[in-house]
């Protein structure tokens, strides 16, 4: 649903109230499962993959509407840039996100389930929605991300921020994470809150997620991936997803389609690399009189998983220094 933008402060407020209450709401029910960080691929979820170093450029606009794509940072142009991996074919090929369409096709058409668990889409229960699933199913475009470029891979050092910062189009849309078939749910994005939203993903990462769009129609979907080589350079690159859902909408009429920038907001400041020699608990003392509020309010237990979440991202952050480390180390 096309929304006006709001001011950075909103934004900036909006974002903790949400993943403060997000926080409480989860730790009451499964505190345990909130260990698991920041979405990264895991062994054994069935994305283990090794991109081809020669991997070369596509040509041509396609539409893609089964099979497998990613998008992701690409060095392999000389230059940062967010690029897809088309999977869907041999030979795969790099290709720019202006000359790629995915169709979500009616294959795809679920039901919102009747579960408190799915009140987060906003969607009345029963209502018909259009899936581009976590989990590969035939017939169907299966969309992630991946951080695994060869040259990525070779000059990356942590990890990336992957920003959402504005989506047109005639209904929601909203992308969570699921563990197995009738696990917790991890909201990522959706149009229902404000934008920028943001994840830190690993370098090395290959990731899907639901994507729900509840009304047939084109979208356009703006992210930006930021980042620091090795070197100490910072990069950045900013581009749009285009999908066309529904069988009776035409995806020819992506192409070439620019997102509204008044429905585009500015990513958050970049904090993905803080200086110095980083601990889990690093940065964490501005959050003391939130916490204790948090005290009164749903006592010790809560703030225990609440302070896992928060910590969540800089423990996948000290991970990757780590990895990094041991790579150096080698050498």
């Amino acid at each position: 649903m096309t929304r006006t933008p709001v001011t950075q402060r909103r934004d900036r407020l909006r974002r903790a109230a949400r993943g403060l209450a997000g926080a409480i709401a989860a730790a009451a029910l499964l505190p345990v499962a909130l260990m698991g960080g920041a979405a990264h691929a895991q062994e054994d979820d069935g994305l283990a993959q090794v991109l081809d170093p020669d991997q070369a450029q596509g040509t041509g606009q396609v539409v893609r509407d089964a099979g497998h794509v990613d998008f992701g940072p690409t060095l392999n142009t000389g230059e940062w840039r967010i690029q897809i991996h088309d999977d869907t074919d041999v030979p795969r090929l790099w290709r720019n996100l202006e000359d790629v369409v995915l169709q979500v096709n009616d294959a795809s058409i679920s039901q919102v389930p009747d579960s408190e668990e799915f009140a987060f889409l906003g969607l009345d229960p029963g209502s018909d929605v259009w899936i581009v699933p976590q989990v590969q199913e035939p017939d169907v475009i299966w969309a992630g991300w991946n951080t695994q470029e060869p040259t990525v891979l070779e000059n990356l050092d942590l990890g990336v921020t992957l920003s959402m910062l504005g989506v047109e189009g005639p209904g929601e849309l909203t992308v969570f994470l699921q563990s197995g078939n009738f696990g917790d749910t991890e909201p990522l994005w959706s149009t229902l809150d404000a934008f920028p939203q943001d994840t830190w993903i690993e370098v090395n990462t290959h990731t899907h997620a639901n994507w729900v769009f509840s009304e047939p129609g084109i979208y356009l979907v703006e992210v930006q991936i930021d980042g620091e080589l090795a070197s100490g350079e910072m990069v950045s690159a900013r581009d749009t997803l285009r999908f066309s859902v529904g069988d009776a909408t035409d995806p020819q009429e992506a192409f070439g389609a620019e997102i509204d920038e008044a429905l585009v907001a500015d990513a958050a400041p970049e904090d993905t690399l803080p200086d110095g020699p980083a601990t889990e608990s690093e940065g964490d003392g501005g959050l003391s009189l939130l916490i204790w509020i948090v005290v009164g309010a749903v006592g010790v237990g809560l703030v225990i998983a609440i302070l896992v979440v928060i910590v969540s991202t800089r423990r996948a952050k000290s991970r990757a220094r780590a990895a990094r480390a041991a790579q150096e180390t080698e050498r």
